[in-house]
């Protein structure tokens, strides 16, 4: 089984810092690309920020300046730094990453995994 395991989230102050850190574990073979979304009340989950299993990375435009997306192979942990936090940054994060492990007979298997969320509350 292979599970991911958010922490780091909760509350700052308007300009303030938080950080997240998402580690997976598991029956892992490789890890691909990881990346962290957002999801705020009555809204749709969005795209953050990725990170591609040699370091380019993407951001929303939202974000792009403010938060910084990493990664640490070795530890097989993405971490987002998120700064000059807004109130409207106000959401539950949640990690995401594509896994490959191997399955019977040798075969690669590459699957979608998702962390649990957690909440981050940015106060004006």
């Amino acid at each position: 089984q292979v599970q991911l395991v958010e922490s780091g989230g909760g509350s700052a102050q308007a300009g303030g810092s938080l950080r997240l850190s998402c580690a997976a574990s598991g029956s892992i073979f490789v890890i691909n690309a990881m990346g962290w979304y957002r999801q705020a009340p009555g809204k749709q989950r969005e795209l953050v920020a990725t990170i591609t299993s040699g370091g380019s990375t993407n951001y929303a435009d939202f974000v792009k300046g403010r938060f910084t997306i990493s990664r640490d192979n070795a530890k097989n942990t993405v971490y987002l730094q998120m700064g000059s936090l807004k109130p409207e940054d106000t959401a539950v994060y949640y990690c995401n990453a594509a896994i490959s492990k191997v399955a019977g007979w040798g075969k690669v298997v590459t699957n979608d995994y998702w962390g649990q969320g957690t909440q981050v509350t940015v106060s004006s």
